[in-house]
């Protein structure tokens, strides 16, 4: 067996493994300083080489849930010290997850913004907050289909700056059964990696996806969605 097909074999074994573990819900099991993060730990890892790498000043994250992401990226820039924030968008911070965000230690590295994050008048917000800093990382976790990704991407990959990244979270749909989003409005053809891949069209984008990084982690909810800034 050559190395392509042992490297075939173990990515589809991944993606065999990531659909059942998602019927368990595999990915609720895990919190960051007690705030659910509902991420795979690979990802996990993966964010933090990531932002020791780039070092941001900004870090801004749509889709806040439950705020595990934020008070994960909030310590790892409260670790690099100096004036550095998480910017959060949600359309809806429900009031108990608020609470306890704005109770945790690393809220003072956390600014939150509750509306849709493609709304003009939020991204305004954002951009005016970002204005001046960097470098800039963004990752997009909030509503999966295709049009909000898609315009997501538009609003906010265009402050990224060089060398850092615009993370693209459940490009996975994509590669899933649709039965795995009964309830939900995405599946695949209306996904985030549909979106990436429309976006990518545009030849002035800056961007390329990162398959060295994707390869390494084998088990990932963005394959396809590392876009590295040129």
């Amino acid at each position: 067996m050559n190395t392509t097909t042992e490297t075939q074999n173990l990515k589809a074994l991944s993606l065999d493994w990531v659909e059942k573990a998602g019927d368990q819900k595999y990915t609720y099991n895990f919190s960051w300083m007690g705030r659910p993060i509902i991420q795979l730990p690979q990802d996990i890892v993966a964010m933090q080489e990531l932002i020791f790498r780039i070092q941001p000043s900004v870090i801004v994250e749509t889709g806040i849930a439950h705020g595990g992401s934020l008070i994960m990226y909030a310590s790892m820039l409260e670790l690099l010290g100096g004036d550095r924030e998480v910017i959060g968008v949600d359309i809806d911070i429900r009031a108990h997850n608020r609470a306890a965000i704005e109770a945790h230690p690393m809220k003072k590295r956390i600014h939150m913004i509750q509306g849709s994050s493609i709304a003009p008048e939020i991204v305004k917000q954002v951009h005016d907050r970002v204005a001046g800093r960097g470098p800039v990382l963004v990752t997009l976790d909030s509503n999966h289909t295709h049009d909000h990704v898609l315009e997501e991407l538009k609003a906010y990959a265009p402050l990224v700056t060089a060398g850092s990244y615009c993370v693209v979270f459940d490009t996975l749909i994509e590669e899933l059964p649709d039965r795995c989003f009964p309830d939900r409005p995405w599946k695949k053809g209306n996904s985030p990696l549909s979106a990436v891949r429309e976006y990518l069209k545009a030849s002035d984008t800056g961007f390329e996806v990162d398959s060295e990084l994707e390869s390494k982690l084998l088990i990932t909810a963005c394959p396809g969605g590392w876009l590295r800034k040129k």
